[in-house]
């Protein structure tokens, strides 16, 4: 009998998704090197996902990384491509599950610092600041930053090399050649990389859908100048808080045209510090904070504010709802919208404007005029990168299944036969190739309720949906010393129709007077009977069964 082929894998490595693969945020993708038990790791990125309203009280959701911080004397550190909330987001959070360095550019570093203050973790992160276009080297990671174009300042694709073979992971990216601020795609440096030879792309898949290129920021910022050339009133931009590049296109427009511009939201403000502190918006001259907005000429304004997603609590939000401290807007005034709705936004941002149409203000959104454009790669931009780079194997990352699925059938399409689609929690063996999946690792979510992290799974946001359905009740319960009840038993309900409340009593004091009084001592027992009573009665009369608790008192 032939014993049992043992395989060698103390020369691979191995890609990890924790988060953003079959879904839009969340971004942690690990690479590992070396047989299992001994694994080095390097983790590439560490983002947030936003709350959805199936999560009530929940703001914030984090990839559960616990696999990775069960194994972090493995742990090399953690990289970061951009400085968007849905690749660096969840650092302040998870840090002191993991406490390993922490490389990211300059304006990355800003960013991350301030968040990093909040936490009161400033003084215990080491953050390796690490300038585009240079060579660094993480345990057995050997690592350089690629300039791309992003909408955001420095954003960069990570070349990863390793004994075993070298990885391109694109981060966001998409090909312009003319944009407003930053280094631009360098072009050079890829083409290089494909002739050193690429084993493995990793790429963003969020815009495959789409056919052609992506327009260029010069264009949109083009059509703004245009566009506020022509406004008679007030002017008010809203944008992404951390696209920079927009930022100093409405700066401009607003300069031509002699107006002064107005900063109003936090995250804002925040970006626009941390971006001169790097050297960028020199030429934006005083930017005014919201109290100054009243004192100005219509015509001689402009309002560059958060909210671009229907966030309720941001400016523009509350500006539609004619709620703001201290900015209004007139019938006839101008508002931009130069963003994309992110899937999973569509209601918020469709109350906005139609609380603005409420106030008889005028909306312009990228379905009427070119005012935005994505910092995601179209079709012919993918096949562009492919040309440069030519990988051996291609692995689609960012984006939901169906961008996916889209991204494997285009690239195949294209010469790339070798491709798997990830998915998160999987672990798939890159080198020596071909692609496959060899194990899985536990992965899941976490949400941030408040100041706490907390399951998802079963944790209080499971309760609060519930809650939101069916509504709860609470009975009182006095039992004395002889099992009788030594008040009359408390009803209580919130989230129930009116008229239900004397039937639910007369169902609590039945179930009371039907338990026997031996078993009335066993406090659980009369309670789960009452509980069971009540539920029951309520779902005969209302069709539902809420949430109940009992709570029995011994006097």
């Amino acid at each position: 009998m032939n014993a049992k082929k043992k395989f060698d894998h103390s020369n691979d490595l191995v890609f990890l998704p924790l988060g953003g693969t079959g879904e839009i945020g969340m971004n942690c993708y690990c690479y590992g090197v070396g047989p299992a038990d001994d694994r080095q790791w390097l983790m590439v990125d560490l983002g947030v996902k936003f709350g959805e309203e199936t999560d009530p009280g929940i703001d914030v959701i984090l990839p559960d990384v616990g696999f990775i911080a069960s194994d972090k004397a493995n742990l090399h550190g953690i990289v970061l491509t951009h400085a968007h909330e849905d690749h660096l987001g969840a650092v302040a959070w998870l840090w002191p599950q993991l406490q390993c360095p922490v490389y990211c550019t300059p304006f990355a570093a800003q960013i991350l610092a301030l968040k990093l203050k909040e936490a009161g973790l400033d003084e215990e992160v080491p953050v390796k600041v690490i300038p585009v276009g240079s060579k660094f080297t993480a345990g057995p990671f050997h690592l350089e930053y690629i300039s791309v174009t992003h909408s955001i300042p420095e954003p960069t694709a990570l070349l990863i090399k390793t004994k075993q073979g070298t990885v391109l992971h694109s981060g966001d990216w998409k090909i312009d050649r003319t944009p407003v601020l930053g280094q631009g795609m360098d072009e050079k440096r890829l083409r290089a990389i494909g002739d050193e030879g690429v084993d493995v792309l990793v790429c963003d898949s969020t815009n495959v859908l789409r056919e052609g290129f992506s327009p260029s920021e010069a264009q949109v910022a083009d059509t703004i100048a245009a566009i506020v050339a022509e406004a008679k009133g007030r002017v008010a931009v809203t944008t992404f808080a951390s696209h920079v590049d927009r930022i100093s296109t409405a700066v401009r427009a607003a300069r031509a045209t002699g107006r002064e511009v107005v900063i109003a939201g936090r995250a804002m403000r925040n970006t626009i510090e941390a971006a001169r502190a790097c050297g960028m918006l020199k030429d934006s001259g005083r930017l005014l904070d919201e109290e100054e907005f009243g004192y100005l000429p219509p015509d001689k304004v402009m309002l560059l504010c958060t909210g671009s997603q229907g966030e309720p609590r941001a400016a523009i939000a509350r500006i539609a709802e004619d709620q703001h401290p201290h900015v209004s807007l007139d019938p006839g005034d101008l508002v931009l919208f130069s963003s994309k709705t992110i899937p999973g936004n569509e209601k918020e941002v469709s109350r906005v404007l139609n609380n603005l149409a409420r106030l008889d203000i005028d909306v312009i959104t990228g379905e009427d005029a070119l005012v935005h454009s994505s910092g995601h790669p179209r079709q012919d931009e993918l096949k562009l990168l492919y040309d440069w780079v030519r990988p051996r194997a291609l692995i689609p990352m960012h984006g939901e299944p169906r961008h996916l699925r889209a991204h494997a059938i285009f690239a195949r399409k294209h010469g790339i036969e070798d491709v798997v689609i990830p998915r998160d929690g999987h672990i798939t063996k890159l080198m020596p190739g071909p692609l496959r999946q060899i194990d899985e690792a536990h992965f899941g979510r976490l949400h941030v309720d408040g100041r706490l992290i907390v399951p998802s799974e079963d944790g209080p946001a499971k309760q609060r949906r519930k809650l939101s359905f069916v509504g709860i009740i609470l009975v009182s319960v006095a039992v004395n010393s002889k099992q009788d009840l030594a008040a009359d038993i408390e009803v209580v309900t919130d989230g129930l129709p009116h008229g239900l409340q004397d039937g639910l009593q007369e169902a609590a004091e039945k179930a009371f007077e039907g338990t026997p009084k031996p078993r009335r001592r066993d406090v659980n027992v009369l309670g789960e009977t009452i509980r069971t009573s009540v539920r029951r009665h309520a779902d005969q009369i209302w069709g539902k069964k809420p949430i109940v608790k009992v709570v029995v008192h011994e006097v």
